[in-house]
């Protein structure tokens, strides 16, 4: 019995938001099918995963119900922090690769593996001599990133900032001084509800001349996306709304 492959299957950037739109608008038709073919999961959050399915039923029927479904999760202590350093073996959550069913690795929102946790995962997979398939969609920090304006042929994904205000100031100031010297651009993330605290920390110690954009809400009804020198952003008399995940990105 020959093995299964392992799909890395995007999701809508939307998926967590009350503000969906038709699943046409995100993945392509392949990336559909592919994933309304698939039976068995490995996930965050499972409910999440079946809300994502019953918007692929609605455009290509499920081989299965979803309640029939293999669903397995993913720690959850690797689900912020990410799991690349290899603290997680995620060899046993591949045994139906092992007897012939194809698999999705899925994220919560966009490509699994990037911002997201699911290396372990594919780092498994590899070890163990299985095929791995990325499928095609959205990945919000290379839409971010093209639509900044800013150096698209040099840049560094940072993940999250410190959280205590000394630590994250301490971060922006090396991340101000490295793009000087790099030329390299600076993306990160952050949990929405700390969005508007970020935003004021870099208004607050960003050099004038710093770019700074912001992209909220990639690709849902509510997206906004704009990039400004620091001393532009300090004009204006009130802050973008900052409710939606945001892609944070600094540049020269």
């Amino acid at each position: 019995m020959a093995n299964g492959t392992l799909y890395l299957v995007p999701t809508p950037l939307d998926l967590g938001s009350t503000h969906t739109g038709p699943l046409a608008l995100s993945l392509p038709q392949t990336t559909i099918d592919t994933a309304a073919k698939l039976t068995h999961w490995i996930c965050e959050n499972a409910k999440s995963t079946r809300a994502f399915l019953k918007r692929v039923n609605e455009v290509t029927a499920l081989a299965q119900p979803i309640q029939e479904h293999v669903m397995l999760e993913l720690p959850h202590q690797v689900h912020k922090k990410g799991d690349h350093k290899g603290e997680f073996n995620a060899k046993d959550l591949l045994k139906p690769l092992l007897e012939g069913h194809d698999m999705g690795l899925i994220s919560e929102a966009g490509m699994p593996a990037i911002a997201d946790p699911g290396s372990s995962v594919v780092r498994a997979a590899h070890s163990m001599g299985l095929t791995v398939a990325p499928l095609i969609g959205p990945v919000s920090l290379m839409l971010a990133l093209a639509s900044s304006g800013m150096n698209g042929q040099n840049f560094s994904f940072v993940g999250y900032l410190p959280q205590a205000q000394e630590s994250k100031i301490e971060r922006l100031k090396y991340l101000d001084q490295w793009i000087k010297k790099s030329g390299q651009t600076q993306i990160f993330i952050e949990t929405p509800y700390r969005n508007e605290s970020l935003m004021r920390s870099m208004l607050e110690v960003l050099h004038p001349q710093t770019r700074l954009a912001l992209a909220c809400g990639l690709s849902g009804p509510n997206q906004w996306i704009q990039s400004h020198l620091i001393e532009k952003w300090k004009t204006f008399k009130t802050l973008p709304p900052l409710q939606e995940p945001c892609v944070f990105l600094l540049g020269a």
